[in-house]
């Protein structure tokens, strides 16, 4: 649904931190805190997840999956596979 490294990177474009991510969402503050501590895919409870991806959303961030493509055409960074040595 949303990684870590997402949270970190959608809070940095929005230009906030960890603290109004929290009240934005509803969600506390040592929650998205462990979210974002986490490796790879986040892990909780369901609705905890939805709160923060919906407040993302509102917000203007847009979660792109693998091999997803963009929707709405905005400016954004998308992490690329590392390249095979060689």
């Amino acid at each position: 649904m949303i990684t870590a490294a997402q949270m970190r990177a959608a809070r940095a474009l929005l230009g906030i931190d960890q603290r109004q991510l929290a009240e934005l969402s509803g969600v506390s503050l040592p929650t998205i805190q462990r979210m974002e501590a986490s490796d790879g895919n986040v892990r909780g409870v369901i609705d905890t997840l939805t709160k923060v991806v919906e407040a993302l959303d509102r917000a203007g961030i847009e979660l792109i999956g693998d091999n997803a493509v963009s929707r709405e055409g905005g400016r954004g960074v998308r992490l690329k596979q590392p390249r095979a040595p060689g």
